[in-house]
């Protein structure tokens, strides 16, 4: 019964609410930089989107124009441009004609090159080929050695038939 008779003094009550109010203050000061950095964060989310945003429509417009002159594109591109003459000045007439040299030489032996490739495909055959011409040469060789024995042969005998 004491305890439920017993009031608050206005002291202890003012005392109380400072102490609430000083937690208070805690738990902002807690709560205010991960609150500042959640700002920041997203501010500087903002600004990476909407370099992107810009980018984008950069590139957008860019195609915009492309699809817009998309029939003078294919025209040019369908259009022959032999026959007709080069705007070239003509102090570099002379290293064009030196290029075109220079590219005919050029081509040609790209071709060779191409030929060089196009043939690896056939070398093991032609390895194969030029074995069994290696091993008939040898052969022909040794038949040659032989002949030429009998013919030294032949000849010895012939010496002594005369001589006799």
């Amino acid at each position: 019964t004491l305890d439920l008779t017993c009031s608050r003094t206005p002291c202890f009550v003012k005392y109380s609410e400072m102490e609430e109010m000083v937690n208070m203050e805690a738990e902002i000061n807690e709560v205010q930089p991960l609150l500042l950095s959640v700002t920041i964060g997203s501010t500087l989310q903002f600004y990476f989107i909407g370099k992107k945003c810009e980018i984008l429509q950069d590139m957008n417009r860019h195609l915009e124009a492309i699809l817009k002159e998309k029939r003078a594109l294919r025209k040019r591109l369908i259009k022959h441009r032999c026959q007709q003459s080069l705007p070239i000045e003509a102090t570099f007439h002379k290293c064009i004609v030196e290029l075109l040299t220079e590219a005919v030489t050029f081509i040609e032996k790209l071709e060779s090159h191409l030929q060089s490739v196009r043939s690896i495909p056939q070398i093991p055959h032609m390895m194969s080929n030029m074995d069994t011409t290696l091993s008939k040469t040898e052969v022909l060789m040794i038949e040659l050695e032989e002949l030429i024995e009998q013919i030294l042969k032949w000849e010895e005998l012939q010496k002594e038939v005369y001589s006799n």
